[in-house]
């Protein structure tokens, strides 16, 4: 069999392209697919009700430095704690001596945003609601582009520098979380 210089160039250029589609593919991801549980960080406003206490009942908001400034009790440290754990944390405080048995609720008032872009027809940064899945969050980008690649996204989660793959066709929902960057990739064929 005679190998002419056009079927080499065809060999050749095939190769390059398979080359090219398969990049550099981050690594494929294992969590994401359990509802994330959101945790505070700096710039949450949040709405803190001790009820029949009408004078620490207001707005707070989560400091730079990571810490609620709370009448009485001082900067309690925020970033990381879901609201429960805040709450917690404010009654056990407000129980050392200054009140009887308090009652703390502690409601998260905005999230932060979430960030998609890559192959949706409105990329973009959303507002994040709760139990929100990567197919919720690209009919909010206003669906997949014509040359998306379906199958699988690529998410940086927020306070992370790698982005990590998750297949779309697991049978699993795949969550985001507040902060998160979501890339949709391009398909090649």
């Amino acid at each position: 069999m005679r190998i002419t210089s056009f079927t080499r160039m065809m060999v050749m250029g095939l190769a390059m392209l398979a080359a090219a589609c398969s990049g550099n593919i981050p690594p494929l991801a294992e969590d994401g697919y359990d509802a994330p549980e959101y945790r505070l960080a700096s710039g949450d406003r949040l709405n803190i009700t001790v009820f029949g206490e009408d004078a620490l009942s207001k707005e707070y908001l989560v400091t730079a430095a990571g810490a609620v400034s709370f009448p009485l009790i001082g900067d309690l440290p925020a970033v990381g704690k879901t609201s429960a754990q805040l709450q917690n944390d404010i009654t056990a405080g407000l129980s050392q001596g200054y009140l009887n048995d308090p009652r703390v609720n502690v409601e998260i008032l905005n999230f932060r945003p979430f960030f998609i872009l890559g192959e949706v027809n409105n990329s973009g940064e959303y507002p994040y609601s709760s139990n929100l899945t990567v197919m919720q969050a690209v009919a909010l980008a206003k669906g997949f582009t014509y040359r998306a690649e379906k199958d699988r996204v690529f998410i940086r989660r927020a306070g992370t520098d790698e982005e990590r793959t998750y297949k779309l066709n697991s049978g699993r929902p795949v969550y985001v979380a507040p902060g998160d960057t979501i890339r949709v990739g391009e398909r090649y064929f």
